[in-house]
């Protein structure tokens, strides 16, 4: 191939391998994390031990049981009992339990809004926790427990015009799934190949790959900013926050890899380049 096309060539494998570079992770997460319902719902498990989170539960919980009684006078020694009840129970085994399937649920009806054109929200339901508070709390002969209805205590977890939004996008990072990350590095290795100067074709590619991978980090980090200023007044900022941030954290940590693993090549082509010029050079010589 004569040396101008196969330059142009090398050029353009070689950026769209640095472009796939964080589409590709994107791609992988969305469609071996976030799709997959045992991986999410392990993803999210821990929140369960996360303060705010239990406090952003406990908060619900309590106001949906408090709401439907009425003490009279008793009423605030009930909501404290109730509130504390709720407190307690967030710190045991079973709501760790009741958590999971609560997740795992939310995960099967937004998989199904985004498969099937819903338009409706997805909501959390945690009438299974309220069930186990009443029973706590009529054990305990708290006064008027037992006549605690237990109804559905919805949080909603993605909205009719979220779905409406994410749908297309969504289909497209699950098509992909490693095509993209795979793609990127078979169009690495032939621009590098083709190459007349390879040293220097491997340092770009390095330096492009931890630019693109730094792009995903600081996309991550402006997401979630973006995300926490867009939540109503009663939502949790911290329990939000705690729950990006549990779904996020594989891309997070991909792309501070790919980013010094990227800066860790690009200096070590480089210290070739300098310590032993010529000898790794790939072409004919230029006379």
């Amino acid at each position: 191939m004569p040396p101008r096309p196969r330059a142009a060539l090398c050029a353009v494998l070689l950026v769209l391998a640095c472009l796939l570079v964080p589409l590709g992770v994107v791609s992988t997460w969305a469609a071996y994390e976030i799709h997959d319902t045992d991986r999410y719902v392990a993803t999210m498990a821990p929140l369960s031990s996360h303060p705010a989170v239990r406090a952003a539960v406990a908060d619900a919980v309590t106001d949906s049981v408090v709401k439907e009684i009425d003490a009279g006078p008793l009423q605030s020694t009930v909501e404290s009992f109730v509130r504390d009840a709720v407190g307690s129970f967030t710190g045991t085994a079973a709501f760790r339990t009741a958590w999971n399937a609560a997740n795992r649920a939310a995960h099967a009806a937004v998989e199904q809004a985004l498969e099937n054109d819903s338009d409706g929200e997805v909501r959390i339901d945690l009438a299974p926790i309220t069930e186990q508070v009443k029973r706590r709390l009529t054990e305990e002969g708290v006064p008027f427990a037992d006549r605690i209805p237990v109804r559905h205590t919805e949080v909603t977890v993605m909205k009719a015009q979220d779905l409406s939004d994410y749908r297309k996008v969504f289909r497209m990072l699950q098509a992909a799934g490693l095509w993209l990350p795979v793609a990127a590095a078979v169009f690495a290795v032939g621009g590098i190949l083709l190459a007349v100067r390879r040293r220097r074709a491997v340092l770009a590619t390095a330096l492009g790959t931890a630019a693109g991978a730094a792009v995903l980090a600081a996309a991550v980090a402006v997401g979630r900013a973006l995300t926490l200023d867009d939540l109503p007044p009663d939502v949790s900022r911290a329990a939000a926050g705690a729950v990006y941030d549990a779904l996020t954290e594989s891309l997070r940590v991909t792309a501070w890899v790919l980013v010094g693993l990227g800066l860790l090549v690009a200096a070590g082509a480089w210290w070739l380049s300098r310590s032993r010029p010529g000898k790794l050079s790939a072409g004919p010589p230029r006379l």
